[in-house]
C-alpha cells in the first residue's frame, strides 16, 4: 500500500481507470463474440446491423488507448471482409 498522500491519490485514480477500461475491453469483447456467431451462422441482416456497433465499440476503445489505432483498423477491415465473404 502507499504511504504518501499523493500516491494513495494516483492508486484511486488508476482504479478507477483500470474498472472504466475493462467495462470498454468486455463490452467490445461481448459485441465482436456475437458477430463471429451471427457469421458462423451465416445471417447476414443481422450482422450487417451488428458490424456499425463493432466498429462504434472498436472506434471507442481506439479512442481512449486501449486498442493502438492501426490494431483497431485492421479488426475493422477484417470484420468488414467476413462480413461481405458471406455474399
Amino acid at each position: 500500500m502507499p504511504q504518501r498522500r499523493n500516491a494513495i491519490k494516483a492508486l484511486r485514480i488508476n482504479q478507477k481507470r483500470r474498472l472504466a477500461n475493462l467495462d470498454v475491453k468486455t463490452n467490445l469483447k461481448k459485441t465482436v463474440k456475437k458477430f463471429r456467431l451471427l457469421i458462423n451462422q451465416k445471417n447476414k441482416e443481422e450482422a450487417k446491423n451488428l458490424l456499425k456497433t463493432v466498429h462504434k465499440e472498436i472506434d471507442k476503445a481506439a479512442k481512449r488507448n486501449i486498442l493502438h489505432k492501426n490494431t483497431a483498423a485492421r479488426r475493422k477491415s477484417t470484420f468488414s471482409r467476413l462480413l461481405s465473404s458471406l455474399a
